[in-house]
């Protein structure tokens, strides 16, 4: 199947200053608005940490109403997300700041409210009195140890006298896990469930759900790791393609390579920035996918690049990219098409995190076919002409020996 004519060929390079000039402008335009005070990256709650849930509500209601049902509920700065379903318009995703772990600050006081410690009130009698106190990861249990058989309706009013934490509901909570240890398991609701419970109380059982689709929860140290880590991964991936590049081809090939990568990434992030889209693993994933997508197409064009420089000697560089990218023309619309409208499908019919994750690759795929012929290739063929002329008649690589073939 052929897009377009065999034979044909086309003056890719006598455009190169203005789609340089608008590649430039876009990857300046992109750095502005990831720094820019009120802009910058929508990050998610795997890079700034934070509680997350997925409702799908079963009566109609709009996103005012759970914010404002979010904030009655004591939780500050929500941020409430319309999730595009045909089959439920009020599907939302409620994010929060508060996180399920126990702060230190607040296992101490629990600590002192079980009387550990010196210094205690006189009902922290023997019974009472604990020996080790234990929190989970996750911020929903506690594990307690006492001296004698514990006091249960002790251990429940001290616990429930802490502020910020909930006890699960159940009539056996806290329970004694081992007679013979004194070990009792306090069970707390988590943020997500305490979250849950207080959009049932402002908004009604019959419009809440018994449970979310999706909790998910994550430390703000865990999400600053995260994102660091995304970081480390992308600028690794291009140094090493930097190094394969100049050592595959040519070093004179590898700055326009990794100048094509990194206008490719950076832009693609300007466009979440432009369009609000949130910046999470998922999105991590997609720019390193892009990144690899985009290397192959270069290293494709620059294959029959360097093909052509054996093959006719008496051509100029400009016009062997003409010819090389000309005869790949269909290869690449072919390849970069089928893949742009597979991602149609997920971007049109998916939800939530896949329908970014396919927003994502259909724009940074559309700018890697581009910036293969626009971008890295100019920037070679700039690279060659000032840094890397032959000594002696100042002639580069593939100087004129005959006529140039006509363009159009």
């Amino acid at each position: 199947m052929n897009l377009i004519p065999l034979g044909r060929l086309y003056d890719f390079m006598g455009a190169r200053r203005l789609f340089m000039a608008i590649s430039l402008a876009a990857f300046f335009a992109a750095l502005v608005g990831l720094f820019a005070p009120g802009l910058g990256l929508k990050l998610g709650t795997d890079f700034k940490g934070g509680t997350e849930v997925e409702v799908a509500f079963t009566g109609k209601v709009s996103s005012t109403e759970v914010e404002n049902a979010v904030k009655a509920s004591g939780f500050s700065h929500p941020d409430v997300i319309r999730v595009d379903d045909a089959n439920n318009a009020s599907h939302y995703i409620v994010r929060v700041q508060e996180v399920s772990t126990i702060s230190p600050e607040k296992q101490a006081e629990v600590e002192k409210s079980l009387c550990v410690g010196e210094g205690q009130p006189a009902d922290c009698t023997p019974n009472r009195t604990a020996t080790e106190v234990k929190f989970s990861p996750g911020g929903d249990k506690i594990t307690v140890r006492f001296r004698d058989a514990p006091d249960m309706a002790f251990i429940k009013e001290r616990i429930a006298g802490v502020g910020g934490l909930m006890l699960r509901p159940g009539a056996n909570n806290p329970s004694l896990q081992s007679e013979r240890d004194n070990k009792v398991e306090i069970q707390l609701m988590s943020k997500g469930d305490q979250l849950m419970a207080g959009l049932r109380d402002k908004l009604g059982a019959d419009k809440v759900p018994a449970e979310p689709l999706r909790s998910e929860w994550i430390g703000p140290k865990a999400g600053a790791q995260l994102r660091d880590a995304a970081l480390k991964a992308v600028l690794i991936s291009i140094v090493f393609i930097m190094a394969y590049i100049a050592f595959r081809f040519d070093l004179r090939f590898a700055p326009g390579a990794v100048f094509a990568l990194v206008h490719d990434a950076v832009t693609v992030l300007g466009f979440l920035v432009l369009v609000r889209r949130e910046v999470n693993l998922t999105t991590v994933a997609a720019i390193l996918t892009i990144v690899g997508y985009s290397i192959n197409d270069t290293v494709i064009v620059y294959d029959r690049v360097r093909e052509n420089l054996g093959r006719l000697r008496g051509r100029t560089f400009r016009s062997l990219v003409n010819l090389s990218v000309s005869e790949m023309l269909n290869r690449t619309l072919l390849a970069s098409g089928t893949t742009i409208v597979s991602l149609t499908g997920l971007f049109v019919f998916g939800t939530g995190t896949l329908k970014d994750f396919a927003l994502t690759l259909i724009v940074g795929i559309t700018l890697g076919t581009y910036s293969s012929i626009y971008v890295a290739l100019p920037f070679t063929d700039w690279l060659d002409h000032t840094f890397f002329a032959k000594v002696g008649k100042g002639k580069k690589i593939g100087q004129t020996r005959k006529a140039e073939a006509p363009a159009v």
